[in-house]
């Protein structure tokens, strides 16, 4: 995690829409990558003066957030995927009802080390090969070329050693890139939507990047903002399908760069109602001083329209997935 926050804040920044002041407790996890935001969020709330507000944020990866948020123990789930059929059955069952939130994007980011210098851009289909489920035990980059071929690559994979760090099944990035990269040609192939078992896995991005920074030639992937502020890294440029596009503000805003996802809140919406602590929360993350946070701690912010509809949904308390 690039910030951690699992202390608890005792905030003194807002007051109710009463103008009562507030107090109570707000407890945020879930996904690592929107952890920094909501983090920047809790210490802008922080900031003013006037309540006693017990607000902590701690970041153990998007699925195990949604199993503590579907049982009813935490206010907000951060989440840098969907929520899942079997996550919204699981609240159902337990009486759990959400508002969802879109509140930034992300791309995905390949990385390998900066003295890699025989590797810049990687097809889909390349990525498979390295990654996917049909390459465990390939343990050079050159071993995985003649999978890629077969899928319609022409990289020239380098005869060099292949490390695998990423982040672990408990991850929303792991869920976002098995369904951007990896699950189409699972499919295609009759293969499992998943990844190869043997590498090395880690929730905290942090750990993800040393892997790849401490390995001759390694390969992994993190969250765009990760990655971009890591030092001893090589971001490596996508192919999928029209040319190799490199993640930017801009590649990942428009979604020409193929790998980019949303970021999303998610919001007990009886807590909301019985709250105003966590409503005021809430106010400030999609305020313009809060949505301004995604942007401060590197992500992409989104479209005009697209927080527009993301406020009206919280205005109105639309319960459930859009």
């Amino acid at each position: 995690m690039a910030i951690t926050l699992a202390a608890t804040i005792a905030a003194t920044s807002c007051t109710s829409r009463g103008g009562d002041q507030l107090a109570g407790a707000v407890v945020v996890s879930g996904s690592s990558t929107v952890e920094p935001i909501s983090v920047a969020v809790a210490e802008k709330f922080d900031a003013g003066a006037g309540s006693r507000v017990s607000l902590a944020v701690d970041g153990p990866g998007t699925g195990d957030g949604f199993e503590l948020f579907c049982h009813g123990e935490i206010a907000i789930n951060d989440a840098s995927s969907k929520i899942k059929p079997e996550q919204i059955e699981q609240c159902e069952e337990n009486g759990v009802e959400f508002i969802e939130l879109w509140i930034g994007n992300d791309g995905l980011t390949l990385l390998t080390t900066e003295r890699n210098d025989a590797v810049s851009c990687l097809t889909l289909a390349d990525v498979y090969a390295l990654v996917g489920p049909e390459s465990q035990g390939v343990d050079d980059w050159s071993d995985a070329e003649p999978l890629a071929a077969e899928l319609g690559s022409d990289t020239d994979l380098p005869d060099l050693p292949l490390t695998v760090t990423g982040p672990g099944e408990e991850s929303g990035t792991f869920v976002s890139f098995v369904e951007l990269v990896i699950e189409e040609l699972n499919e295609e192939r009759g293969q499992p939507a998943t990844t190869r078992p043997d590498y090395q896995s880690s929730s905290d991005d942090n750990v993800i990047v040393q892997g790849v920074q401490g390995s001759p030639s390694g390969l992994g992937w993190v969250g765009y903002a990760f990655a971009r502020e890591a030092d001893g890294v090589k971001i490596l440029e996508v192919d999928g399908g029209d040319g190799c596009v490199a993640p930017t503000d801009e590649t990942v805003a428009d979604g020409s760069y193929p790998i980019s996802r949303p970021l999303f809140i998610y919001v007990n919406a009886e807590m909301a109602d019985d709250s105003a602590a966590l409503d005021a929360y809430v106010d400030l993350y999609l305020s313009e001083d809060g949505i301004r946070s995604v942007a401060e701690v590197g992500y992409v912010p989104l479209a005009p329209e697209d927080l527009a509809e993301t406020r009206a949904r919280w205005e109105a308390r639309i319960r459930g997935a859009a």
